[in-house]
């Protein structure tokens, strides 16, 4: 039986918790919401972090000490989710979804979100010290939610 069919995210353990996440990397780019209407925009511009060849973390667990600003998604409230890209499993499953075919553990590879199109890989690059992160407007996907 698929964990995740029979467990509420809160009841999941941590490495179930974690074999969740698809290494897409959408959720370390940078975003912004539109203070109107609360909409939420991806960018191409990915944490300094990451490692655009395999999409992982270069200090997951110690993320949030290099980068206050990192959000820890279990510690994360989920009103909070929308923030989360609509492909994302902690947030499909939030809102009562499946996970995608292309999904690793669906797909018993890690390789299927590079072939399916959803890993950030070849579209995102890494913040630089001479970035203005004032200035993402100009790095915004609009192909992206």
């Amino acid at each position: 039986m698929n964990f995740w069919k029979t467990k509420t995210l809160s009841e999941m353990t941590t490495d179930e918790w974690e074999s969740l996440c698809d290494g897409c990397a959408k959720c370390c780019l940078h975003k912004l919401e539109d203070e109107d209407t609360g909409n939420i925009y991806f960018t191409s511009i990915a944490c300094r972090l990451i490692d655009l060849s395999t999409c992982r973390c270069t200090h997951y667990s110690q993320r949030t000490q290099h980068i206050p600003d990192c959000v820890d998604i279990r510690q994360l409230s989920t009103e909070h989710y929308h923030w989360l890209p609509a492909t994302c499993a902690y947030r499909l499953l939030h809102e009562g979804k499946d996970l995608p075919a292309w999904h690793p553990l669906l797909s018993k590879t890690a390789e299927s979100v590079k072939e399916a199109g959803i890993s950030i890989r070849g579209y995102a690059r890494m913040e630089s010290k001479e970035d203005d992160l004032d200035d993402l407007e100009d790095f915004i996907l609009d192909w992206l939610e």
